[in-house]
């Protein structure tokens, strides 16, 4: 039997515009979902959103919150075509609303955390300035090795991030240290080796500091256990309960993203065809990469989601009727 997997992409993703296909599709979300959640923060996201600046979407406490809120409307516009997921996951800020969809967290609630999370983060790179960097081509031993020259040779913080795949790593720390790692990629013959547009340091040592406070605010949320299978990206295994969920929530800031094994879980477990709910087209590449047997769909403007609505058979007519 075929299973669908949800995915949510992260910090990134973002560009100007994003969700506005969705809202066209389903113009009820608007009212329920976009112009609740610029009431809830306090802000225009709507017209973040969909209008920029892209400068201003790029702050981490409107990136977050912009992200998910795509992220969720595009799982809910899904639904009301009667696509559902057997399981789902997220790529570090996306395993909020794979949290939302695994019906742990609801989603006014992980929009203030989102925002939480990045009012948090932003804190930590006015003080401690830091950046992150993508490295194509080397192993994971190689890039670990080489983060250890560069924390020697700088001093600094540097350390990896993300396994998006088995051979993109993603590094992060102070930004020196960052710079003298990418330098030693490319000495060490990696296909490419850039810095990256996030606004500061994530998944790291760095950010030890903060998990408290976020802690705290989980806590203080009425979590309830998975009712569909949710796997962590922190761990690369299903969450079974609310406290499971809660600690793999809070361990982001600083464990790595463990992207390509939880991907391979998922298609372990039976999955064979992804759907990355939300802005980009980043988890669907990589899904193709390291689930070659899978199918990889995206929902990331009217075209790609016309795709995916007909991988699912869903007919022309319901697909054009407004909400």
């Amino acid at each position: 039997m075929s299973m669908t997997a949800f995915v949510f992409p992260g910090q990134g993703s973002q560009r100007v515009g994003m969700g506005r296909a969705l809202v066209e599709r389903r113009p009820a979300f608007l009212a329920s979902h976009y112009r609740v959640a610029d009431e809830v923060l306090g802000m225009e996201l709507t017209k973040l959103c969909w209008e920029g600046p892209a400068e201003d979407l790029r702050a981490m406490p409107v990136t977050q919150p912009a992200v998910f809120l795509t992220s969720v409307v595009a799982l809910e516009v899904l639904r009301t075509y009667g696509v559902e997921p057997d399981a789902v996951a997220g790529h570090s800020l996306g395993e909020f609303a794979a949290m939302v969809a695994a019906g742990v967290l609801d989603w006014r609630d992980g929009l203030r955390l989102v925002r939480l999370r990045g009012e948090l983060m932003e804190s930590v790179n006015r003080t401690v300035p830091g950046s992150m960097g993508a490295v194509i081509g080397l192993t994971l031993t190689e890039v670990e090795d080489l983060c250890a020259r560069a924390a020697a040779a700088t001093g600094g913080v540097v350390e990896i991030a993300n396994q998006n795949d088995h051979r993109q790593i993603v590094v992060s720390g102070h930004r020196n240290a960052v710079t003298r790692l990418l330098e030693l990629a490319e000495q060490a013959g990696a296909r490419r080796a850039l810095t990256l547009e996030v606004g500061g340091a994530a998944h790291c040592s760095l950010l030890s500091g903060i998990e408290a406070e976020f802690g705290r605010a989980l806590a203080a949320l009425p979590l309830r256990d998975p009712v569909i299978p949710v796997f962590s990206a922190v761990t690369a295994a299903p969450v079974r309960t609310a406290r499971e969920a809660a600690e793999c929530l809070r361990r982001q800031f600083t464990a790595r993203v463990l992207w390509a094994d939880t991907a391979e879980a998922l298609a372990k477990a039976g999955v064979d065809r992804f759907v990355e709910a939300g802005p980009g087209k980043t988890l669907s590449t990589l899904c193709g990469r390291l689930c070659p047997d899978a199918r990889s769909y995206r929902t990331s403007d009217a075209d790609h989601l016309d795709r995916t609505l007909a991988a699912f058979s869903v007919p022309d007519a319901l697909k054009a009727e407004p909400a």
